[in-house]
């Protein structure tokens, strides 16, 4: 007997009955031991002898039974670094032929960042096939692992941009004397006797031809990938500049033939020089392109740099430093003043303060004492400490925090797919455009070489480069971007979505609120003095666990009061505390407590004040008479009233979300300026509140920071976490904000509307420029008197598009949150 498990996923349940019947049919297949459904996760589990049963026996029960099983797939994700494509259409091409491997969900080739992003199901297909894929189009996969690989594709990165100097530099070598000698008697420059086209024209051909070689070899690339592109019938960028230039160059070769042969009028139209200047033009371009492209993903480069090489781990009371890849989890680290704090952990000995201004932009040192949590690659200080590693390698923040800006460079965002959708046809189109033109030019009377002209202009013009570039680059730069001002966007999709928010909900404890407690007013009846209620109090709820009492304890000890002996300790839950302090009786909780012992209340007008305020109010009495009321309250944050001001300024309506009862919220509320106020919301409730304001019409985002909140988080058009909070409310969110400031919010919708105002501008002026430059370079401003557009402006105008696009993404570099209070 060989005893299997599966799993399989059901569709088509709708309540608890469903799951029974279905494991009720699964259990009747001959062989099955056991059949359990999950209706909350919709998964069968299954146990079966597959001698007896098989896949198809149990899928065909699910069938009988009215409902749907499928496999449960192993999808996973994975980024490959691509080498070689050159355009939008490079990427286009590696997408369908991914897209052909059976298991493949989802294809995402940036061209910007030059990886592949797969989702893929692992039991249909392998890393290798995937790879197999790109091969096949022409291009090499590179590996994919992090570390060393980060660094060697660094490195491949730098080799590309000093080759494609090289290349330029030799190609301009030889374009300038050539350029020289095929426009210089045009100019009136005298060319020497022995090349001059009058006396020796074929000398004057053969040397252009010479000079022309080492810079179609120089280009070589563009043959070698366009024409493989061209021949498996997905032409590219590349294709386009290989069918133009080998146009000029052949006519070229011909024309010297002809010369050769006694018709020394070819002599006047080489044509060797446009192919010539176009290849280097391109290079130029190829260089720029490069050097800027590596610009925008400087953000990672900059994270990366961040962690230390290596850490001191105590082992046996020794101290030994290890590189970081070998600290392990439970490892106790060693941290001196002024060292990286290597890796994630607990602080086990010592205190310190400890910049974290490099993750969370936060300039201000954090106090690091026994307990608390420190953050690998933060700086430690001024103090001495132990801690024990929690998380290392690929868990650590700061991976987590690269791998999530890698993803989020790597993404799309929709307003993109209208860009890769013509990037994918646009080539194909350009060839058609550039023969039609040039054989309707020839048609209508015109030269074969105004025909040939017409024929390279349209196709060097017309590279979608700038198509491809133009929303990728943006989103690296205002990802990264984000990244620095600890503001981490999810991918192009938050990035693009932020910008069109409407209505802000803000979870209130811990977020607009401080959520902790803390003292804000001590009233004292005459006869008393505050400091002295408060040490009272602080002593009297040494021994309570209850937040309120805490706060009290911690109010105390912040300004030095010693604390009292509690000769007894009495908890009265609902109501208060009953203690007995050095022969004095004392009571201390609300007003229930009060009434239930007969005490007057004489502060009545101060306790509905601050209840008013959004405060509870304590009251104590000392040997059955009132002696004060203690206010504790949830304070807001110092930056929350201002942030929603601005939100307030940039149109957006504000809602808060809490628990607490309505009177508490409206206080808090007001204090802030909150618009909406969704008061005594049950946990469970909140995403239910988050849809009902969707239903009205408007892009709603979520702003929380507890495991709660996390429903909501993914119900909202766009969830923000605050970094205080927890992991869960942060893996459910699209918006990471690094601090727990709500001025961060502004900062990452600021963020958004610079970055879609530049993808818009970026999109604007690459569709703009093609728009324009077909029609030029295809004569219609020559069929209306107008001038006929050369090959050689060609190159360069297209070269300049790409160019310009990138420099207009790395202005966003400069950005700056515009908040001033």
């Amino acid at each position: 007997m060989a005893v299997k498990n599966e799993t399989f996923n059901i569709i088509g349940m709708t309540c608890a009955s469903c799951a029974k019947a279905v494991e009720r049919s699964v259990s009747k297949v001959n062989g099955v031991a056991k059949a359990s459904v999950n209706f909350a996760t919709e998964k069968l589990d299954v146990q079966f002898d597959d001698t007896k049963a098989s896949l198809d026996d149990i899928k065909q029960a699910v069938k009988n039974a009215g409902y749907t099983a499928e496999g449960e797939s192993s999808l996973r994700e994975v980024t490959i670094p691509i080498a070689g494509m050159t355009c939008a259409s490079c990427a286009a091409s590696i997408e369908r032929s991914i897209k052909k491997l059976q298991g493949v969900q989802n294809v995402s080739v940036n061209f910007a960042t030059e990886r592949a992003t797969v989702v893929y199901d692992t039991n249909q297909t392998r890393i290798s096939e995937i790879k197999q894929a790109i091969k096949k189009s022409g291009y090499q996969a590179l590996e994919i692992e992090a570390g060393e690989q980060a660094d060697e594709e660094k490195q491949r990165r730098e080799k590309e941009v000093k080759t494609l100097w090289k290349k330029f530099i030799v190609s301009a070598i030889f374009t300038i004397p050539l350029l020289y000698i095929a426009m210089g008697h045009m100019l009136g420059i005298e060319l020497p006797e022995i090349i001059d086209p009058m006396m020796y024209p074929l000398n004057f051909a053969l040397i252009q031809l010479v000079l022309t070689i080492p810079v179609a070899i120089a280009g070589n690339k563009f043959y070698s990938v366009g024409f493989k592109a061209l021949f498996r019938k997905n032409p590219n960028m590349d294709s386009l500049i290989a069918l133009g230039t080998s146009a000029a160059i052949i006519y070229g070769i011909f024309a010297a033939i002809q010369i050769a042969n006694g018709n020394i009028i070819y002599a006047q139209d080489l044509y060797f020089e446009t192919a010539a200047v176009i290849i280097t033009l391109i290079l130029l371009g190829k260089y720029l392109e490069s050097v800027t492209k590596g610009k925008t993903s400087e953000a990672i480069k900059k994270l990366m740099g961040l962690a230390p090489k290596t850490a001191t781990v105590v082992h046996g009371g020794e101290e030994v430093i290890i590189p970081i890849e070998e600290v392990e989890v439970g490892d106790i680290v060693l941290v001196k003043p002024g060292e990286k704090i290597p890796v994630d952990g607990v602080v086990i000995e010592g205190h310190t303060s400890v910049d974290e201004s490099m993750l969370t932009g936060e300039s201000i040192p954090v106090e690091k004492n026994i307990g608390d949590k420190v953050i690998g690659a933060s700086i430690n200080k001024n103090g001495l400490i132990k801690f024990k590693a929690t998380k290392v390698g690929k868990d650590t923040a700061l991976a987590q925090i690269i791998k999530l800006v890698e993803d989020a460079q790597g993404s799309k965002a929709p307003i993109a797919k209208l860009a890769d959708v013509i990037s994918g046809y646009f080539v194909p189109i350009v060839i058609v455009i550039a023969i039609v033109a040039g054989l309707a030019w020839y048609l209508t009377g015109q030269s074969v070489i105004f025909s040939l002209t017409i024929f390279i202009a349209v196709l060097v013009i017309a590279c979608p480069c700038a198509l491809g570039l133009a929303t990728p680059t943006a989103i690296m730069v205002g990802t990264g971007k984000g990244a620095e001002y600890g503001v981490l966007i999810k991918g192009g999709e938050p990035l693009e979505t932020a910008h069109k928010i409407k209505t802000i909900v803000f979870d209130k404890t811990g977020t607009i609120t401080e959520g902790k407690p803390k003292v804000t007013d001590v009233i004292a009846i005459e006869g008393y003095q505050q400091d002295e209620l408060l040490q009272i109090a602080a002593s009297a709820e040494k021994g309570s666990e209850h937040p309120l009492g805490e706060a009290i304890v911690k109010s105390a000890e912040e300004k030095g009061l010693s604390m009292l002996k509690v000769d007894k300790f009495r908890a009265i839950p609902g109501h208060g505390i009953e203690v007995s302090i050095e022969g004095k009786e004392i009571l201390l909780g609300n007003k229930k407590l009060m009434n239930d012992h007969q005490i007057t209340i004489t502060l009545q007008d101060e306790s509905d004040r601050l209840a008013s305020e959004g405060k509870t109010p304590m009251f104590m009495a000392i040997d059955n008479k009132l002696a004060g009321i203690i206010a504790v309250a949830d304070v807001t944050k110092e930056s929350s009233a201002f942030a929603i001001k601005k939100l307030h300024e940039m149109g957006i309506k504000v809602a808060m979300i809490t628990g607490d009862n309505r009177r508490t919220a409206e206080a808090i509320a007001k204090q802030v300026g909150i618009d909406i106020v969704l008061a005594e919301v049950l946990p469970q409730d909140k995403a239910n509140e988050v849809k009902k304001l969707q239903e009205q019409g408007d892009i709603v985002a979520m702003v929380g920071d507890g495991i709660n909140d996390a429903p909501a988080l993914a119900q909202a058009d766009v969830g923000i976490a605050i970094g205080s909070g927890t992991d869960v409310a942060m893996e459910s969110a699209d918006i990471v904000l690094m601090k727990s400031d709500l001025l961060d919010v502004v900062t990452a919708l600021q963020l958004s509307k610079k970055t879609i105002r530049n993808i818009k501008q970026n999109l604007f002026w690459a569709f703009a420029y093609n728009t324009a430059g077909i029609p030029i370079a295809a004569g219609v401003l020559y069929a209306f008197g107008g001038p006929k557009l050369n090959p050689i402006f060609a190159a360069g105008a297209m070269a300049f598009s790409s160019v310009s696009v990138l420099m207009n993404a790395l202005r966003l570099k400069g950005f700056q949150p515009v908040i001033k209070k």
